[in-house]
């Protein structure tokens, strides 16, 4: 059964069109992340779904129920928003409760629901202090029990972890996972954050400019991107894209950058003779020694020359040229290489994607 349904969905602010022909359909106990750039439009497909923003065009049904002219409150819906929108002269537990006593829940039912949620989400010893006296992220834990004692149908989250440092939005992150994984209730989350789209998500709607450029789960957008926006934009580093040609080889079809010659899947072999843009993941380029596959074919190794080293702890991320492009590479933070060295590389080609160069489009 799907939880949310949205439909042909566009939306103009005067004449600018911020959401172009939007089609998703998000399945009870999903967890969808909607994810893009800054003005890519997806806060304003949340505020649709939620009933603040009216859509120029489309429907949206909620569960088997249209909601185009029902109100926010009447949706069935609870939202977690950037800013907490927290009454500061209420205590945490006065917070939580105020939108059952606007609904006129009795005060025993009331009670009960605070003490579920305070338990779960581990605020029980906050319940009589007030916002100014709490941290960001039990700020943040106090909006979500606020949405959970509503029990709705959706949850709608609306960059809830971006005002966090960077260590505590790791670890709410992890709260709003295990939390999905207790309740599994549908969830729809924006973020600018490709990380938490894909650490958090069932499945992840990719969007620029008003328009959704792939909607799959996270491997797929991960390992098999649609365009070379959702490439480039999704990772981090991002997907190493460079211009090639395909040109047949004895064994299959190779892609010529420079003077490196990378086998290519075999379904390629349509486009040789062609100019391609050929993407590859910085994991994919490493040490020399690491051991990728026993396929036979599907790794090679090179020499390059190392122009940038950036330690990062658990890994090191080199720069280096492969033919005449620069491109990314993951190696074992152990390595001692330097600016200016040249070294011997392993390419493992098994995730290589292809892209039109024209249209930006995959090919393969």
């Amino acid at each position: 059964m799907s939880a949310l349904t949205i439909r042909d969905v566009s939306k103009k602010f005067g004449a600018t069109e911020v959401l172009k022909d939007i089609n998703l359909e998000i399945g009870s106990g999903e967890f969808t992340v909607l994810v893009g750039p800054s003005g890519c439009g997806k806060s304003t497909l949340l505020n649709i779904i939620a009933g603040l923003e009216r859509q120029s065009a489309g429907t949206i049904r909620i569960a088997d129920r249209v909601v185009n002219d029902v109100a926010p409150k009447d949706r069935d819906i609870a939202m977690v928003f950037q800013s907490y929108a927290l009454y500061p002269s209420m205590t945490v537990r006065q917070n939580i409760t105020f939108g059952m006593e606007c609904r006129n829940v009795p005060r025993p039912q009331r009670d009960e629901a605070v003490a579920r949620v305070a338990r779960l989400l581990q605020i029980e010893a906050l319940l009589e202090r007030k916002p100014a006296q709490l941290s960001g992220g039990q700020r943040q834990r106090v909006a979500m029990g606020r949405a959970l004692v509503r029990d709705p149908l959706l949850f709608l989250f609306d960059e809830p972890l971006s005002n966090l440092d960077a260590q505590l939005r790791v670890e709410m992150r992890m709260e709003i996972k295990q939390l999905h994984q207790r309740l599994g209730s549908t969830m729809v989350y924006v973020t600018h954050d490709q990380i938490e789209a894909m650490t958090l998500a069932t499945r992840i709607a990719v969007m620029r400019q008003g328009v959704v450029q792939q909607f799959a789960d996270p491997e797929t957008v991960y390992n098999r991107p649609a365009n070379l926006f959702v490439a480039r934009f999704m990772g981090a580093p991002p997907m190493n894209t460079l211009p090639a040609r395909l040109e047949a080889a004895p064994d299959g079809t190779v892609a010529v950058i420079g003077d490196v010659r990378l086998p290519v899947p075999a379904e390629a072999g349509r486009w040789i003779g062609r100019e391609v843009v050929l993407g590859i993941r910085p994991e994919c380029i490493a040490e020399s020694t690491r051991h990728f596959t026993d396929t036979p074919g599907a790794v090679i190794t090179m020499t390059a020359p190392v122009e940038m080293v950036e330690p990062t702890g658990a890994e090191t991320i080199v720069v280096l040229r492969l033919g005449n492009e620069r491109v990314l590479g993951r190696v074992s933070p152990d390595l001692r290489h330097r600016p200016g060295d040249t070294a011997p590389f392993t390419v493992d080609t098994r995730k290589v994607s292809l892209f039109d160069p024209t249209t930006g489009d995959r090919v393969v």
